[in-house]
């Protein structure tokens, strides 16, 4: 199973990006991965197809619009099926005895 933390934009596009960045979270939300987004970024849940399919993919809503893109990706990955998305930060909430901030 593959965790991913992405951000991807246009950095030809001014100072907001937000109507490219909404394209690719639309996208994101159809494609039936799991996903969180967060303020600097998107964490995706699945296989490694999966989840590089659905970054690729992003890559290919923006490459028409903009001549040049920005992307951050950081990956975990872990043998097995079970999902970890929400299971690591129960994990640090047990330990800490508390929920925390989310």
């Amino acid at each position: 199973m593959v965790l991913a933390e992405f951000s991807m934009f246009p950095t030809d596009k001014g100072e907001s990006v937000s109507a490219y960045v909404s394209q690719v979270i639309d996208y994101i939300d159809k494609s039936g991965i799991t996903y969180k987004l967060t303020p600097m970024g998107t964490i995706l849940e699945g296989s490694w197809e999966e989840v590089m399919d659905v970054i690729s993919n992003c890559f290919k809503i923006l490459e028409p619009q903009a001549n040049r893109i920005y992307s951050t990706i950081k990956i975990d990955y872990r043998k097995g099926e079970k999902s970890r998305m929400y299971s690591k930060i129960n994990k640090i909430e047990k330990l800490l005895n508390k929920s925390i901030k989310q």
